[in-house]
């Protein structure tokens, strides 16, 4: 855990605390949005068997409360001068627990678990799944809606609550029981940190939380009694309530996809929804995490310049994969790997090969959402903890024959939860005040862009490209049921 110390300060803030799959932090930002005290701990993930991914709910409610309070003691504030929390969650992260006594039945199940792929696989399979996309298509071409377009191309994943839902449903009998007894509470993290700080009395969650479950219907903004009801999910563990949610935003109604691009809510203010179309990668911090313990390298920090002082991965290919594949591949039983070793392969060259897969990806996703939005896509920015690193960065811009930017504050989840937390108590009055508070980005260009901006995707990569693409093919399906 890492505090700094500040002075004493009169004026009022805003606490915002961003609840990772790798660390819980936590900034205290005052009017011109600059953090003015910060906390961070660590999350420690779960691996009880092959395949299972959690955490402790009594861990993630502690790492909370530290956060809070470090950030709060290192701002040099009391909380007397906050105004208002926002939260920043990983999403499709779930628990159930006992309404009365909020003790949770289980550990939280992360997005990262398979438990339930074979479950995901003989669903999306079946010929009930197939009857339903088969009424749903005939139902667009007579309607032409939307909702029906995308019911026709739904496919489940395991990212989604739905499904591991039902197998704890199924393998928990103290959850079946609780349901029975109207007496179990279903939350993501989020849900579950409002329950424990209203000491029982608010069971909700956010619009952005909910349509990420793959149970909500973000063309009706409500649960879905339908999906519900195909997989036998009693909605009376739902949360009831929705507050004010934050996310990044694309589509101004919700996007049908054919790849996997899920049609979620980025966040509802008021009257005014904004949607998104989501593809991610599931392990890039998992990744680097595992390349440090292994001591790959001691800091972080250190990567980029191990990347760079080597000319190649020594023909080393590393498939990011240790929960499966996402967009566009959707593979659920996909292994992580490193082919292409040899005794000239050092750490340098490791380090390299698995930075390279994460600028791999992030092209996967791109070449996806521009065939499938067909959005244009007027800027590129990243942030997080993977945006720090500069061959990361350089190596999208390249592969994509874009500019890339990234803000100068790279924790855009925790910023933007603090945002709509401020808007929410009139701390910043409107979003074009917000938009005067970006800070400037800094910017990487392809290599070769000309005088004129005119530049291309790099040729350079292709060989390497396609034997990254050989080496996935390899590490897909690996885990048979």
């Amino acid at each position: 855990m890492g505090c700094q110390r500040n002075g004493f300060k009169k004026e009022n803030f805003i606490l915002s605390v961003d609840v990772g799959t790798t660390s819980i932090r936590c900034h205290v930002y005052d009017k011109e949005a600059k953090i003015q005290g910060a906390c961070t701990t660590k999350v420690v993930p779960l691996y009880p068997e092959v395949g299972y991914v959690e955490m402790d709910p009594d861990a993630i409610w502690k790492g909370f409360v530290t956060v809070v309070k470090g950030a709060v003691q290192d701002a040099g504030v009391q909380m007397r001068q906050i105004d208002a929390l926002g939260i920043s969650t990983q999403r499709g992260t779930f628990t159930t627990w006992d309404r009365r006594t909020g003790v949770p039945f289980h550990n939280f199940i992360s997005w990262q678990d398979r438990r339930a792929a074979n479950l995901v696989k003989s669903w999306n399979s079946s010929c009930t799944m197939k009857a339903i996309k088969g009424v749903m298509k005939m139902l667009y071409c007579v309607t032409r809606q939307k909702r029906m377009l995308a019911a026709s191309l739904i496919t489940f994943s395991t990212q989604h609550v739905t499904f591991r839902l039902v197998w704890a449903l199924t393998n928990y009998k103290q959850v079946r029981q609780a349901v029975a007894e109207g007496n179990c509470c279903f939350g993501t993290i989020d849900t579950w940190l409002l329950f424990k700080l209203t000491k029982g009395e608010v069971h909700a969650t956010d619009y952005s939380n909910a349509s990420s479950t793959g149970i909500f219907d973000s063309y009706q903004m409500c649960w879905s009694g339908l999906l519900s009801s195909l997989v036998s999910l009693p909605l009376s563990i739902f949360p009831k309530g929705f507050v004010f949610t934050i996310y990044f935003s694309y589509p101004l109604k919700p996007h049908t996809s054919a790849a996997g691009l899920y049609p979620l809510v980025g966040w509802k203010i008021g009257s005014e929804v904004v949607y998104l179309a989501e593809g991610n990668s599931a392990d890039t911090g998992t990744a680097i995490k595992w390349a440090q313990e292994l001591e790959l390298f001691s800091d972080v920090r250190d990567t980029s310049s191990m990347a760079c002082s080597v000319s190649d991965s020594d023909g080393v290919c590393f498939v990011p994969s240790f929960s499966g594949l996402q967009v566009p591949l959707n593979d659920p039983k996909a292994c992580a790997s490193l082919m292409g070793l040899k005794p000239s392969t050092t750490k340098s060259h490791l380090v390299r090969a698995i930075l390279e897969s994460v600028a791999f990806r992030n092209k996967q996703l791109y070449e996806t959402m521009l065939r499938e939005t067909n959005i244009p896509i007027t800027k590129i920015r990243m942030d997080g903890g993977v945006s720090s690193n500069d061959f990361v960065m350089q190596l999208t811009a390249d592969l994509l024959g874009r500019k890339v930017a990234r803000p100068q504050n790279c924790e855009m989840s925790c910023l933007g939860a603090a945002f709509i937390a401020g808007l929410g108590v009139g701390f910043w009055k409107t979003k074009e005040e917000l938009k005067k508070l970006q800070s400037t980005d800094e910017a990487f260009l392809p290599k070769g862009t000309s005088k004129s901006g005119a530049h291309s995707p790099s040729q350079e990569y292709i060989p390497v490209l396609q034997s990254w693409e050989r080496a996935i093919q390899r590490s897909m399906n690996w885990y048979k049921p």
